[in-house]
């Protein structure tokens, strides 16, 4: 039996929950940060920053979000493919999942950083650092997103996308010039797998640094 260690509010464990929900997956669900000692120094241990989440199969322990898409495709196939199988199409969904990763959730989480640092300031001022970086990164997806054919299937992209477009749009909303975008947001919070991810993560938004808004 798979076991995922992880927190129903982190934006990078809802990445594998994704994509375990989306086929069905046997797993065992491990939450973080509940007094559980030994849970906690597994997951301290298991990676370089010992950062969640982490996948569990058997013998094979892997961490980092995307390579347990990975993982999951290649070893735990189900009815909705999370890579294709034309190398070449492969490639560009991985660059894809890079885009959300760095140049959306990454950016997302210098403001939240911010905030947990230095709690005594304005939340204006968390955001403001990473207003110009995210509103960039929406108009280049607005762009993409021109020829992306929204589909209620799952892949990486969406494993990537949907987490990512859900917490950043909380630090600096997308702007109404980029429709599509928008539009992509509540089409994959409409997901099953994702609304499920939106779900069980609702008792915990008042942890949100910044202010989790009355929406969503």
């Amino acid at each position: 039996m798979l076991t995922l260690f992880g927190h129903p509010f982190s934006s990078y464990t809802w990445k594998a929950l994704i994509a375990l929900y989306a086929n069905a997956t046997p797993f065992v669900f491990r939450e973080l940060r509940t007094g559980n000692i030994q849970t906690d120094a597994f997951v301290a241990s298991a990676g370089p920053s010992g950062q969640f989440p982490v996948l569990r199969d058997g013998d094979i322990t892997v961490f980092e979000a995307t390579s347990i898409v990975e993982h999951l495709h290649r070893h735990h196939p189900g009815p909705s493919p999370l890579l294709p199988k034309d190398e070449a199409t492969a490639i560009r969904v991985r660059m894809w999942d890079r885009v959300f990763d760095l140049h959306v959730m990454n950016v997302m989480q210098q403001a939240v950083s911010r905030q947990i640092s230095e709690p005594e300031i304005d939340p204006s001022e968390a955001r403001s650092e990473v207003r110009d970086q995210l509103h960039r990164s929406y108009r280049w997806i607005e762009k993409w997103l021109a020829g992306y054919i929204q589909r209620d299937k799952v892949t990486l992209i969406e494993c990537a996308a949907a987490p990512s477009l859900f917490y950043a749009d909380w630090v600096i909303p997308v702007p109404c010039d980029c429709p599509r975008v928008k539009a992509w947001r509540e089409h994959l919070l409409a997901l099953p797998p994702v609304a499920r991810c939106v779900e069980e993560a609702r008792p915990y938004r008042h942890l949100f640094p910044l202010g989790a808004p009355d929406r969503d």
